[in-house]
């Protein structure tokens, strides 16, 4: 179910019982803390039984109360400050083993990626890459580190990949100024999505590029802006976002096209072996 919780709350709102209007007056106060709440503990906050909270989920048109609460929490991804994010954090990792925590948690993102990822928009993406005459990989702020990671190896076996950084606020159009049909522009953007990096896609599809978006969920601007829409679980974790499943879908990407490209990768290698040589790149024992 794809709608605003505060918008479903208000909508329904002359209908609520006393116990309901305790239920969204807490959540419309304390929405970032509710997003990670069990039933129990959100009734418990705000001062009613679980099953009225179980009930005040289904009274707004949601399956249960974990879809009410996965809801939420897409709602705050790209609304809480950096504070406010620290400040759930504490209260949702307190206690617990964070190492075994965030490694558990990454093995979970990745599995549900997988189960959730569109195959056909994954070839086609794929497709895109190769047959591009230009490649544009563009990923700024906590993203510049995904996009860097895909140019690095993209740019090893194309020969036209470039990497769009941001210095200025004019760099970004001047870099992919001459983007046209046939080039390729990859955008990458989690929340707290780049304003910049969703007004670049928009840039590159008026001037006819494909545009492949690697994003979160098809409720993100960057969704919105791409012509091919890949999907990543990401969640937020103190003042940053687990990165490990974008990241391997980024692999994906690059072995993928790797294997489709037609290009002899052998003989490729085999000339930048010998340049790394030269060039003294590589330690050696």
């Amino acid at each position: 179910m794809d709608k605003d919780v505060l918008a479903a709350i208000n909508s329904v709102s002359p209908t609520f019982s006393k116990g309901q209007r305790r239920i969204a007056s807490y959540i419309a106060e304390n929405y970032d803390k509710a997003a990670f709440m069990t039933a129990g503990k959100l009734g418990a906050a705000a001062g009613v039984s679980e099953s009225t909270v179980v009930r005040f989920a289904a009274d707004l048109g949601y399956e249960g109360y974990p879809e009410m609460r996965k809801a939420l929490q897409e709602l705050i991804k790209n609304r809480l400050t950096t504070v406010q994010r620290i400040e759930v954090a504490r209260d949702t990792i307190a206690g617990r083993d964070v190492l075994d925590n965030v490694l558990s948690s990454d093995a979970d993102k990745i599995r549900r990626t997988l189960e959730d990822i569109d195959r056909n928009a994954f070839s086609k993406a794929v497709e895109a890459i190769t047959s591009a005459r230009t490649i544009y990989v563009i990923g700024l702020r906590s993203s510049s580190a995904l996009a860097s990671f895909l140019g690095f190896y993209l740019n090893l076996l194309f020969p036209d990949v470039r990497v769009v950084n941001q210095s200025a606020a004019s760099e970004i159009y001047e870099q992919i100024l001459h983007i046209s049909a046939g080039d390729v522009c990859i955008a990458i953007s989690f929340p707290r999505y780049s304003k910049k990096t969703i007004m670049a896609m928009k840039f590159a599809k008026d001037k006819g590029a494909t545009v492949i978006g690697i994003t979160d969920t098809s409720s993100s601007l960057v969704a919105h802006s791409a012509d091919i829409k890949l999907y990543a679980r990401s969640e937020m974790v103190s003042f940053f976002f687990f990165f490990v499943a974008p990241l391997s879908l980024i692999n994906a990407i690059v072995v993928a096209a790797a294997e489709s490209s037609g290009r002899d990768l052998e003989s490729n290698f085999e000339n930048l072996e010998k340049i790394w040589a030269e060039y003294e790149v590589y330690e050696k024992y």
